[in-house]
């Protein structure tokens, strides 16, 4: 599956945390990012992730056109509730496509673990029904 990991500023360190502790699971799937939580991930774990750019140079629109796609499987964004984000338009948009293209989207550690203990015992086959069926609507 094909799962993005993005987090603000202050949840870096928790999203490295995140990837550290699941790099087991997280190794055996395709893995994109935003830029410096890509790079930080990366440095601390090893894992193979395509990054794009940093979010608010346009990463998370990056992001959104692959889940506009059918292109993302899962989004991990660890958001930080309590700070004004400069790209909020662009915050709302991934979480808005999320939600119509029905790709699962953690926003904090609690979810995510969800999500990922998920992923591990194989539960989201029907994304690969969404997919056919986004698939059929095109032709």
């Amino acid at each position: 599956m094909k799962i993005a990991l993005i987090a603000h500023d202050k949840k870096k360190k928790d999203i490295v945390q995140f990837a550290l502790a699941y790099q087991p699971i997280l190794k055996k799937h395709e893995l994109y990012a935003t830029g410096t939580t890509g790079s930080r991930i990366q440095e601390a774990t090893g894992l193979n992730i395509h990054r794009f750019q940093s979010g608010p140079l346009g990463g998370d629109q990056q992001i959104g056109a692959m889940i506009a796609t059918n292109e993302m499987d899962i989004v991990i964004f660890f958001r930080d509730p309590l700070t004004a984000q400069p790209h909020e338009p662009d915050i709302s948009a991934l979480i808005r496509l999320s939600d119509v293209y029905e790709i699962p989207l953690a926003t904090n550690m609690a979810t995510a673990e969800l999500l990922i203990h998920a992923l591990e015992r194989d539960e989201l086959h029907w994304r690969n029904i969404i997919k056919d069926r986004r698939e059929k609507d095109k032709l």
